[in-house]
C-alpha cells in the first residue's frame, strides 16, 4: 500500500469542501458529445472551409494536466484516450463555477462544455460556458507529468506511468492493434477463432511446471493450461478444418527478461497442410502486420535494423549448430558423450539424463544469439519434439520449425504427427523419462487426446506463437515486462515487510504468548527464500518486535 502523504491531506480537505458546497465529486455520468480528438477534427473543418458562423458548443472530458491560473481567467490542459485540447475559463462567463477552480488539482477529471476556438496564440481551445467535476484525484500525478523514473514503480503501478507517460500508452494501443491484425489475418484465411478450458485434469502438449489449484466440488486437482494444443487439435479431428486460439497460458517458471509466468500466445492449426505452408504463414502474417501498423518491413530494435520482409532464412538445426558451435550432433548420439563436448566449449550443464534436453541448451547458447536477422530453424531431432511427423527418409528428425528474431524465439511450429500409434508411444516415452527423473522437463500423457487421435486426424500444421515476444520485437522492446500490462515482479520492501507482518498477526491469533524471540525463529524457517534473502536479520527481528 502507497503511503499517505501531505498532498493526500490537502487533496482530502477539498473532497471534504466539495461535498459540503453540495457539488458530487464523482458524479455517475457525463454526457461527452466529442472525444478531443474529434473536437480537434471539428475545429480544423470549419477554419478549412473558413466559415464565420459560431459552431455548436461541444462537450469534453478528461484529465486535467496542466492549470494556468490567471486570475479572471485560466486555462487547462485536457486530455482524454486520443489526445489533449485547452480548455478556456473565464469568470464572468461561468460566475460562481468559475469557483470550482480552487478545488481543481492536476489528475482532477473535469468535462468542459463550450465552443470551440483558437486563442490569441493559435491554441485549439474550449471557451468554457460551463465546467462539471467527473472525479476528484487523491494523489497528485509524477512530477511535471514526465512519468515515473523508477522503473520498478513503473510496473507495479502501470496506471501511473499510463496517465504520464504517452509512449506507453501508445505501445498498448499498438498491442491491442496487433492482436485485431492477427484475428484479421487468420480469419481472411478461413480460420475461425475458437476457445479451449484453461482449467485442466492434465497438463500436458508442452514442457513446463503447472500452476496447480484446487476444485473444491469435485474435490479434485487441476492445473492452469501450459498450452492450447491438444485442445485445438481435437478440433481438427471433429471437422473444424482451420482454427486458431488467442489466449493466456500460464507456466510456474521463473521470471526473466523473456519470460512471465502468465503470457499470451496464438495457437494455429490448419488441416492439410505441413510445416511449410504454415512458414509462408508465418512470415507473410509478420511482415504484414508491420507494413500495416508501422509502415515498413523495416524495424529498429536498439541499435539493430531488422527486415522482415520474405522469405526469411531457413537453417537446419543440426547445420546451425555445426555453424555456430563446431559440433556436429550426429557424432554424439549418446547424452553423455554430447555432455563432454558442450563443456568443452564452455556450455554449461547440470545433467545428462536427456539428449535432446542438451540439444536444446546447446541451441540457446551458442546458436540463438546469432539469429538476429529472421530466422527459420528446421528439421529437429525426434527427442525434441514429441508431438510432430518424421520426416520421411530421415526418421531421427521431425518437421518442425522454430522461428527467431533478433536472437529471440518468436514461434514454434510442426506438422502435426496423426499416427495414433506412434503418438502413444511417444508419450509413454516421455511419461517414463519424466517419472524416472522426477523432473518437469518432458511432456505428459494425455488419455483423452490420445483416444481423440484414435478417430482419425488429417496431416495438420499447427503454430504457436508468442503474443508477448512478437511486441517486443514490434516496439522495439528489450523486456517482456514493457509490454504486458501488469507483470508479476519479484517482491518489493513493502510486499516483504506486509508479509511478515501477516505471518505475525497468524502467530500472535494461534499462540498469544508467543515472544518475538520465538516467533522470530518460527519465521526464519518458514518465511520464502526471497523475502530471507533480501531483508537483513537485524530488519527482520526488528518488525517483528514493532508488531509484537
Amino acid at each position: 500500500m502507497v503511503e499517505r502523504d501531505e498532498f493526500f491531506q490537502v487533496r482530502s480537505e477539498k473532497l471534504y469542501r466539495l461535498r459540503q458546497l453540495g457539488i458530487d465529486p464523482y458524479p455517475a455520468r457525463y454526457k461527452r458529445t466529442h472525444t478531443v480528438q474529434q473536437a480537434l477534427a471539428l475545429l480544423a473543418k470549419r477554419e478549412a472551409s473558413e466559415s464565420s458562423a459560431q459552431s455548436r458548443p461541444v462537450s469534453i472530458a478528461g484529465r486535467v494536466t496542466g492549470i494556468r491560473n490567471m486570475g479572471k481567467a485560466a486555462f487547462l490542459d485536457i486530455r482524454d484516450g486520443t489526445g489533449q485540447i485547452q480548455g478556456h475559463l473565464q469568470s464572468d462567463v461561468l460566475g460562481s463555477d468559475f469557483e470550482l477552480l480552487k478545488e481543481l488539482d492536476l489528475g482532477d477529471f473535469l468535462g468542459v462544455r463550450g465552443k470551440l476556438i483558437r486563442t490569441r496564440r493559435g491554441e485549439p481551445s474550449v471557451a468554457a460556458q460551463s465546467i462539471t467535476l467527473l472525479g476528484k484525484a487523491l494523489r497528485p500525478p509524477p512530477e511535471k507529468w514526465h512519468g515515473l523514473q523508477d522503473v520498478q514503480q513503473r510496473f507495479r503501478q502501470r496506471e501511473v506511468d499510463l496517465m504520464s507517460n504517452q509512449e506507453v500508452r501508445e505501445r498498448f494501443i499498438l498491442r491491442s492493434k496487433v492482436v485485431e491484425g492477427i484475428r484479421r489475418f487468420l480469419n481472411n484465411r478461413d480460420f475461425i477463432e475458437v476457445e479451449t478450458p484453461i482449467l485442466l485434469a492434465v497438463a500436458a502438449g508442452g514442457v513446463a511446471q503447472p500452476f496447480a489449484t484446487q476444485h473444491n466440488a469435485l474435490s479434485r486437482t487441476l492445473y492452469l493450461r501450459i498450452a492450447t494444443e491438444l485442445h485445438l487439435k481435437r478440433c481438427i479431428i471433429g471437422g473444424l478444418d482451420r482454427v486458431f486460439e488467442i489466449g493466456r497460458i500460464f507456466r510456474n517458471e521463473g521470471l526473466d527478461a523473456r519470460h512471465n509466468p502468465e503470457f499470451t500466445t496464438l495457437e494455429s492449426y490448419q488441416a492439410y497442410s505441413d510445416y511449410n505452408e504454415v512458414m509462408e504463414m508465418v512470415e507473410t502474417m509478420v511482415s504484414t502486420l508491420a507494413t500495416d501498423l508501422l509502415g515498413d518491413t523495416k524495424i529498429e530494435i536498439g541499435s539493430t535494423t531488422v527486415d522482415l520482409k520474405p522469405p526469411w532464412k531457413r537453417l537446419s538445426l543440426r547445420q546451425a549448430i555445426i555453424t555456430y558451435a563446431g559440433l556436429d550432433i550426429e557424432e554424439y548420439p549418446e547424452a553423455q558423450s554430447l555432455a563432454a563436448q558442450m563443456r568443452e566449449r564452455n556450455v554449461a550443464v547440470t545433467q545428462e539424463d536427456s539428449w535432446g534436453r542438451l540439444v536444446d541448451k546447446l541451441l540457446g547458447d551458442k546458436v540463438e544469439p546469432n539469429l538476429v536477422q529472421p530466422t527459420f530453424l528446421i528439421d529437429y531431432p525426434v527427442e525434441m519434439t514429441p508431438l510432430a511427423k518424421r520426416i520421411p527418409g530421415n526418421p531421427r528428425y521431425v518437421e518442425r520449425f522454430e522461428g527467431f528474431i533478433n536472437g529471440m524465439e518468436v514461434c514454434n511450429a510442426y506438422s502435426e504427427l496423426n499416427d495414433p500409434i506412434e503418438q502413444r508411444l511417444r508419450f509413454e516415452e516421455q511419461e517414463e523419462l519424466r517419472k524416472g527423473h522426477g523432473g518437469e522437463n518432458f511432456d505428459r500423457l494425455d488419455e483423452e487426446f490420445l483416444t481423440a487421435v484414435e478417430y482419425g486426424m488429417p496431416p495438420t500444421g499447427g503454430l504457436g506463437m508468442g503474443i508477448d515476444r512478437l511486441m517486443m520485437m514490434l516496439s522495439g522492446q528489450s523486456t517482456i515486462r514493457e509490454v504486458v500490462l501488469f507483470p508479476h515482479l519479484s517482491w518489493s520492501q513493502e510486499d516483504i515487510f506486509r508479509e511478515v507482518d501477516r505471518r505475525v498477526q497468524e502467530v500472535r491469533e494461534s499462540a498469544p504468548d508467543a515472544t518475538a524471540e520465538h516467533i522470530y525463529k518460527l519465521l526464519d524457517s518458514e518465511l520464502p527464500n526471497e523475502v530471507r534473502t533480501r531483508v537483513a536479520d537485524g530488519e527482520l527481528r526488528s518488525r517483528i518486535e514493532q508488531r509484537s
